[in-house]
């Protein structure tokens, strides 16, 4: 199985074989990928490179990690392991649920309110101020 290594921080308008060159100097035995926008077809900022040594990947980190590639400094790390989207779901999920707990919300409450009314209630407040100022005491 091969180790990702995520290259960020590319210059718009590379060129991946002049890149691929720079990634060969280091070691023959790397694969890189640049991740490409959908619609314009042009490189989003990163890639990923995969080799299948350890070494090879610790080394290129050591090389090219704040190397200057066109005007950009790259930066270059191990890539985190992407979990399948239904891991990703529960986890989010349960994430959401701790955040839940955490937040004590009152249902209901005898306090006084001492904010202001509730804003979607304002105009029908002006109109009962307004029917009370109008109306007259009995004599």
């Amino acid at each position: 199985m091969g180790i990702r290594i995520y290259i960020g921080n590319l210059p718009q308008g590379f060129n991946p074989k002049e890149f691929d060159s720079i990634l060969k100097s280091v070691s023959n035995s790397i694969r890189f990928k640049p991740v490409l926008d959908k619609d314009t077809k042009e490189c989003r900022g990163f890639g990923f490179a995969t080799t299948n040594n350890e070494d090879n990947a610790n080394l290129i980190i050591e090389k090219l990690n704040g190397f200057e590639f066109n005007g950009s400094k790259l930066r270059v790390e191990l890539s985190e392991k992407k979990d399948s989207s239904s891991s990703k779901r529960s986890s989010a999920n349960s994430n959401r649920n701790k955040k839940r707990k955490d937040f004590k919300k009152i249902v209901h409450s005898d306090a006084p309110n001492l904010e202001a009314p509730d804003p979607r209630w304002a105009g029908e407040l002006s109109k009962l101020k307004d029917l009370l100022a109008n109306q007259k005491t009995p004599a």
